[in-house]
């Protein structure tokens, strides 16, 4: 069973990092310069625990920005990655924003879409990957 934790990084960073490295970093080749930012003070953190293992992670900035999901490749399919979306977007109701959005890889377009993300925008290139802006509202 997929347990999730909410937290802030100073609580869920030591256990979050080492996956947004495997799987950024090692995995999709994203220079490590580009992965560790400001916003990971000011974010709440969720982690999604299987067996007593971190095995993914993701973050809600204060202004609605989902980013920095990540599941371990071996866990990908099993539903972490919904628990913890669906995580986040609890806190953003909690917190009364009005929408969130988030910059998808290209492969996850479909993930977000059926959780009621719409793309919004054109398509972008970030850290060399292809992205879609998407967006969320959660007041109707």
């Amino acid at each position: 069973m997929i347990r999730i934790d909410c937290s802030s990084w100073l609580i869920n960073g030591e256990w979050a990092s080492p996956i947004r490295r495997s799987v950024f970093v090692e995995e999709q080749g994203i220079d490590e310069s580009e992965e560790w930012d400001e916003y990971d003070a000011v974010s709440v953190h969720v982690l999604a625990w299987l067996g007593g293992k971190p095995v993914g992670t993701a973050r809600l900035l204060p202004e609605g920005k989902i980013g920095r999901m990540a599941v371990l490749p071996e866990f990908r399919g099993l539903g972490a990655g919904s628990a913890m979306l669906l995580a986040l977007l609890a806190v953003a109701k909690e917190q009364k924003l009005q929408q969130v959005r988030l910059s998808a890889q290209q492969q996850a377009i479909e993930f977000y879409s059926r959780h009621g993300f719409a793309p919004c925008g054109d398509a972008h290139i970030e850290v060399g990957i292809p992205h879609q802006w998407m967006v969320l509202n959660l007041t109707t």
